[in-house]
C-alpha cells in the first residue's frame, strides 16, 4: 500500500520500521531539524533519520498545513496516511488526500489522555494501566473513531521512559493489525464518548518540581513520570538537584517539616520527609555533577538535617 508516514520522535520508529518490513510504498513526512545542545548542533529527529536510512523519501515543513506541505502529501498521492506522535496538527484539506484516510497511534486508551505527552501523565498521575489505540484521525484534538486498542498494566516502579518503550513497541503491532483489517475490510470505527475524555497537556520542566508536602505516592509516581525527560527536581540550598529514582518505604512518623533529610547512611539510605510519611531517593544528581546513587552522594555531600523545597 502507499503510504504517507507522519512522525518525528522515538515513538514513531517501530511503526515505521514495521510499515517498511511489510514492504509498503512509503513516503515521510517529519519535523524539520533543531538545534540541539549548549552548541545548538541542528540534529535531524529520529525518524528523519530511520527513513534516510531505509532509503525513504523525507520531507519537512514547519506546518504541513502550509501550501507548500499540501502540495507535497498530493503529489506522494497516498492510499493511506498515519501519523505516530508527528507534532503537528492536520487541516481538513490534508485528512482529505487519502482515499483512506488517516490512522493514528495513540499512547494512551482513548478518550483518556487526549493531548501531547499521554505517557508520561498516565504516570504521574498513577495510573495502574494504559494502552495504545488506533484512531481515524479527524480535525479535533484525539477526537477521531477508535479502531483498535490494546490494554497494558503500568508498573509500579516503571517509569515514562520505559512505558514509553512498550506502548511504541505495541503501537507498532497494533497499527500492523489495524491496517491489515482495512485492507480486508473488517474495521469498524467506534465513536468516542467524550463525556468520558480527558485531555492532557506539553511537559514542561516546571512540572517536574516536587512538593514533599504531598504523598510519597505521588511523589514517587511524579518522580516515574518524570524520567527521563526532563527529570523530577527539588531545591537544595538554592540549587536545582535532579531526582531520578526513588522507593516507596514503610511510612514513619516524625515531626519533621516536609523535605527534611532525615536520613543519608548506607545502613538505611537517603531518606526524606513527605507528607504522609517518607521516601527513598535511590538516584539523584547534583548542579554540575554526574547522576550517581544516593550511596555516591552521601560519600560527598553532608545531607542530614537539610531540606529539600
Amino acid at each position: 500500500m502507499k503510504i504517507a508516514f507522519l512522525g518525528t520522535p522515538d515513538f514513531a520508529l517501530p511503526s515505521l520500521k514495521m510499515l517498511y518490513e511489510r514492504g509498503d510504498d512509503i513516503v515521510v513526512f517529519t519535523q524539520p531539524d533543531k538545534p540541539v545542545g549548549r552548541k545548538a548542533i541542528m540534529t535531524a529527529p529520529p525518524v528523519k533519520k530511520l527513513a534516510l536510512e531505509y532509503g525513504l523519501d523525507v520531507f519537512q515543513f514547519d506546518k504541513i498545513r502550509s501550501e507548500e506541505g499540501l502540495a507535497a502529501l498530493k503529489d506522494a498521492d497516498p492510499e493511506l496516511m498515519v501519523t505516530a506522535a508527528f507534532g503537528q496538527i492536520l487541516s481538513k484539506e490534508n485528512l482529505s488526500v487519502p482515499r483512506y484516510g488517516c490512522i493514528n497511534v495513540h499512547g494512551s486508551l482513548l478518550p483518556k489522555y487526549r493531548g501531547a505527552a499521554p505517557i508520561q501523565w498516565a504516570v504521574i498521575n498513577g495510573e495502574e494501566k494504559t494502552g495504545v489505540t488506533t484512531m481515524l484521525t479527524d480535525i479535533g484534538l484525539d477526537t477521531g473513531d477508535i479502531l483498535l486498542e490494546r490494554e497494558t498494566e503500568i508498573g509500579k516502579d516503571e517509569t515514562a521512559g520505559e512505558l514509553f518503550d512498550r506502548l511504541a513497541e505495541m503501537g507498532a503491532e497494533l497499527l500492523k493489525e489495524t491496517i491489515e483489517k482495512l485492507e480486508r475490510n473488517e474495521l469498524e470505527p467506534k465513536k468516542q464518548n467524550d463525556a468520558e475524555a480527558t485531555k492532557c497537556s506539553m511537559i514542561k520542566k516546571e512540572h517536574g518540581h516536587i512538593d514533599f508536602s504531598k504523598s510519597e505516592k505521588a511523589i514517587h509516581d511524579l518522580v516515574r513520570g518524570m524520567n527521563p525527560w526532563p527529570c523530577a527536581y527539588a531545591m537544595l540550598e538554592g540549587k536545582a538537584v535532579k531526582i531520578w529514582r526513588t522507593r516507596r518505604i514503610p511510612t514513619k512518623k516524625t515531626g519533621s517539616k516536609a523535605g527534611s533529610i532525615l536520613c543519608a547512611d548506607k545502613q538505611n539510605g537517603l531518606i526524606v520527609k513527605c507528607g504522609d510519611g517518607d521516601i527513598e531517593i535511590l538516584e539523584l544528581q547534583f548542579p554540575g555533577s554526574k547522576r550517581m546513587s544516593a550511596q555516591a552522594a552521601m560519600l560527598g555531600h553532608e545531607l542530614v538535617g537539610k531540606v529539600f523545597d
